[in-house]
This record gives C-alpha cells, structure tokens and sequence, in this order.
C-alpha cells in the first residue's frame, strides 16, 4: 500500500470516529430531542441547512449537559449569537464599556408593531 493510500485510509478512520462521537454529542442528541425549529424566531429546519441550528445552553454553561436536555434549546445561528450579545451587554463586557467608554443601550425594537403590520388580531 502507497503512503498516499495508507494516509487516505487513516483520514477516512478519523472522519468515521469523529463522526460517531458527534452522534453522542449533545448537539446530535438535543437535535433528536426537540423539533428541528429556532426557540426565538419559530424559522423551521430541514437536512439541508440543519448545519445553520444550533444548541444553546440556557445557564451559559457548555459542561451542563442532562441527557434529558433540560439546558438546552435549539436556535438559528442569528438567534444564538443575539443571545450571547445580550449576555455579553447585561455583564458589562461590550465593546464600549471594555474600552472605558459608556454605550447606550439600543431601545429601538423593529418588531413591535408586527402584529399591526400583519394585520392580525
């Protein structure tokens, strides 16, 4: 066997391994748990753009994982990143702050009148 053929062959392994360990992850085991759809803004997902929902871990902690996944909820990847710039905001540690200037807080919200615009009771 040629030193191309053995790599390729260890390479192949290693994606079998990697992708059995996934299998036991939390990611693999909240997306069999809870329905394939974002906890904040209801986008629903299919196979094909699975890869754009991930896990978040309400108490902020990646090493608090139950199996009945109980800290977890699954969100699109814009939801999740709001969510950590809000945890970010609320401890003090934006980029204003961090550099010893003060930020005012945004108190525009662009969907409270989306009721009204869609026209529903």
């Amino acid at each position: 066997m040629t030193d191309s053929a053995s790599r390729l062959d260890r390479v192949v392994a290693d994606a079998r391994n990697s992708a059995e360990q996934r299998d036991q992850g939390y990611r693999e085991q909240a997306l069999k748990i809870y329905p394939w759809i974002c906890g904040r803004c209801a986008r629903e997902f299919t196979r094909t753009n699975l890869r754009e929902l991930t896990v978040h871990h309400r108490d902020h902690n990646h090493q608090n994982n139950p199996v009945n996944g109980s800290n977890w909820e699954l969100l699109c990847l814009y939801c999740h990143d709001n969510e950590h710039q809000r945890q970010l905001e609320a401890s003090g540690n934006n980029a204003g702050n961090s550099a010893g200037g003060s930020m005012a807080s945004a108190t525009h919200s662009p969907f409270a009148n989306l009721k009204n615009l869609l026209g529903k009771p």
